[in-house]
């Protein structure tokens, strides 16, 4: 995959490295250079360097330094050109069309598939709740206190109790069972094809970019589990992504606040709290510690008091402070 040097160098210009770098670790303003801590070793005191001049970064702690390109390939773990792909489309820049592998064509469009068959499924079960249909969903999320426009600004839905109701829906939109399976969203047995979720309220789980890779569902009634998340699919690793992340980072609160459920992250949100976020259903992770130290140094526990919130908070707390996280 080649880019001339010209074209490398002009995406390069258009990307200002303290701005870029900004968007992962906090800076402080020193003089001409910026500082914080390093994203790439674990430190105390600011040793990190930005330099909007000469437009690079240099750790003096760990030693690690370069430009753009390189403090984007080392964070994101991207190749060179994945890297000249994101800044490209961060500055508006439109690539020349390079030659893809079959096997990138075939999973870039599996992406985009399975992206727009998500976006499908939330508007449909958002739809349903407001219906006649989703009145049981609707009269329980307003009964835990939700407001409307909560429930708007979340896409909150409901899953009929119909076991094949989303899977008719988007088969009549055309949707191919070859792409269906790898959503996560059905079962296919030798009985048939199965919704994974019904007759539950709907949580559509959202990237930092606001983009829905996957669902949780809580049971309405009785029945078992009590609340649903979506398997692991091309798009969605829940050890990678925090609910309610896609609102946090933008909270500018200087802290987040680790909840245990979609509900409770949701209803602090409504109450002002829009730093809130919280783990998949799955234990604290590693992963999960450096997304939030994209965007602050400081975290709040609000695990329940009960045995299980506190002993998710003792598992959590050593990986929030080996990731350079302060805890309350």
């Amino acid at each position: 995959m080649y880019y001339s040097e010209e074209l490398i160098e002009e995406i390069r210009s258009r990307n200002d490295i303290v701005d870029v770098v900004s968007g992962y670790v906090k800076l402080k303003k020193k003089g001409s250079t910026y500082f914080g801590l390093c994203p790439f070793h674990n430190e105390k005191s600011p040793s990190f360097s930005v330099n909007g001049q000469r437009q690079i970064f240099h750790c003096f702690g760990c030693g690690e330094g370069g430009n753009v390109y390189s403090f984007l390939m080392k964070y994101e773990n991207y190749t060179f050109p994945e890297a000249v792909r994101v800044l490209a489309e961060r500055a508006g820049i439109e690539l020349p069309q390079v030659q893809q592998s079959a096997e990138e064509r075939q999973r870039n469009s599996l992406k985009a598939d399975l992206l727009e068959i998500n976006k499908e499924a939330a508007l449909y079960f958002f739809h349903l709740l407001k219906s006649e249909k989703g009145k049981q969903g609707y009269d329980y999320l307003r009964k835990r206190g939700l407001s409307d426009e909560t429930i708007v600004k979340f896409g909150l839905g409901y899953a009929q109790n119909y076991k094949d109701d989303l899977y008719r829906y988007l088969k009549e939109k055309g949707y191919r069972d070859e792409t269906l399976k790898e959503s996560g969203l059905f079962t296919y047995t030798e009985r048939g094809v199965f919704d994974k979720f019904f007759n539950r309220v709907m949580f559509p789980i959202m990237d930092i970019n606001n983009k829905v890779i996957g669902f949780g569902g809580r049971v309405m009634g009785e029945g078992e589990p009590k609340y649903l998340n979506s398997p692991e699919t091309i798009l969605f690793d829940k050890s990678r992504n925090l609910y309610g992340m896609n609102y946090a980072k933008n909270s500018r609160k200087g802290s987040l606040l680790i909840c245990e459920g979609y509900m409770d992250v949701i209803a602090l949100h409504q109450a002002g709290f829009s730093n809130a976020v919280a783990s998949l259903g799955t234990a604290f992770t590693s992963r999960q510690c450096l997304l939030m130290k994209r965007y602050t140094e400081n975290v709040y526990l609000t695990y329940d008091s009960d045995g299980a919130g506190v002993k998710a908070a003792l598992r959590a707390i050593p990986m929030l402070k080996e990731a350079g996280l302060s805890t309350k």
